[in-house]
């Protein structure tokens, strides 16, 4: 059976999903000067080779992204979904000593969640655990936002959060909540062995019952001038430091 398709939108949202092999491309709509512009940049690659292309005028394309008034910088992608494994088939299949799971609850904003899944690319996160009824899984502001990260990282969708963490303390993952109630500075952890990285939505934070399902409680410290970090600059922080702590702690070995 057909797949059902959705829109992408913006050069690099599409530009790597162009590279993906896995990633199944209906259809490519993009302005004349957009596609010079990539062929140009992009010369060893013929990106446009194998897929459909539809010519489009700016205003045309503008009418596409809709109400969500996303930049496409003169390039739309109609795409499939990827074809995803779970939680569980990853833990399975994963040996590593080390792996670093980011989890999500209750994180909405596409924007947000967009920002954080670059984050996650960029300083190797092994995967972000997500819960399915809240995920924007088709958003094209989270795309956009992900800037081609939605390629290169596994997002796991869980129905349960608590449910799922469980199971990775039996897979040996220690949990560590990033909240304000937090006292430990999270620099001071040596993040060595399987982590889940878990944080809550901006407006609520963690819930009570979540937190009691985690080994640690962890804040990034900050001045007094102002309260707290938005959730994408905090991973971005705390994905960052775990990225070089690690790489130090490989290259004393």
């Amino acid at each position: 059976m057909k797949k059902s398709t959705f829109l992408i939108v913006g050069k690099h949202a599409v530009l790597e999903a162009l590279k993906n092999p896995n990633r199944k491309i209906e259809r490519v709509f993009v302005t004349e000067d957009a596609k010079k512009k990539i062929n140009r940049e992009n010369q060893s690659l013929n990106l446009f080779k194998t897929v459909s292309i539809f010519y489009k005028s700016k205003r045309e394309l503008d009418n596409l992204c809709g109400r969500d008034e996303t930049s496409h910088q003169g390039l739309i992608a109609e795409v499939e979904q990827l074809e995803e494994i779970t939680l569980k088939e990853f833990i399975n299949e994963n040996k590593k000593d080390n792996i670093n799971l980011i989890a999500l609850e209750e994180v909405t904003d596409p924007r947000n969640i967009g920002s954080i899944i670059r984050s996650a690319v960029a300083f190797n996160i092994d995967g972000i655990i997500v819960k399915e009824r809240n995920f924007p899984s088709k958003s094209k502001l989270l795309f956009k936002s992900a800037s081609g990260g939605t390629e290169h990282v596994k997002i796991f969708k869980v129905s349960n959060i608590n449910t799922t963490l469980k199971f990775l303390k039996t897979k040996n993952f220690w949990v560590s909540a990033f909240d304000v109630s937090a006292n430990k500075d999270f620099a001071d952890n040596n993040w060595v062995g399987r982590n889940v990285l878990l944080f809550g939505s901006e407006g609520f934070g963690i819930k009570t019952k979540t937190l009691e399902n985690s080994d640690f409680k962890f804040k990034i410290n900050i001045n007094n001038n102002i309260e707290s970090l938005n959730i994408s600059n905090t991973v971005s922080i705390v994905c960052h430091h775990i990225f070089q702590k690690l790489k130090k702690t490989k290259s004393k070995i």
